[in-house]
């Protein structure tokens, strides 16, 4: 998806509803295969971004700013989609994710999972994240 028009974006804004922080969750899903990669969070500007250029941008909670996916990492997320759900407080951008999602080098930050009583990884990591990052 190549930027939106801005009335539509404007459309888009005026339905849905941020919380008291001015955020929307907001689940990152592989368009084609439909798992589900990771949830964060957006703020107007965020969601403006998103729209506008077609690569996924969120609100950072622990840096307080914008985060463009893959600026550190090179790990892009380019939206396909824009889906929000009956309320209007939480969206599901429907993304083709370029590498991996998880900052622990995974595919997808759902890698744990309660089976026959216990916790287990169920993802491999994929790519180790000091590489990742650079660090």
């Amino acid at each position: 998806m190549s930027g939106a028009p801005a009335l539509a974006i404007e459309a888009v804004l005026g339905s849905l509803r941020f919380d008291a922080q001015g955020l929307v969750a907001a689940i990152a899903q592989q368009h084609d295969t439909n798992e589900v990669l990771m949830l964060a969070w957006m703020n107007r500007d965020a969601v403006e971004e998103t729209l506008r250029t077609g690569e996924v941008c969120y609100w950072s909670r622990s840096r307080a700013k914008l985060w463009r996916k893959g600026e550190t990492s090179g790990q892009v997320q380019r939206l396909v989609e824009f889906r929000f759900d009956c309320d209007g407080d939480a969206v599901l951008l429907r993304v083709d994710q370029t590498g991996v999602a998880c900052h622990t080098g995974r595919r997808t930050c759902f890698y744990r999972a309660l089976r026959d009583g216990r916790l287990v990884s169920i993802v491999d990591i994929t790519v180790d994240p000091d590489a990742l990052y650079r660090l």
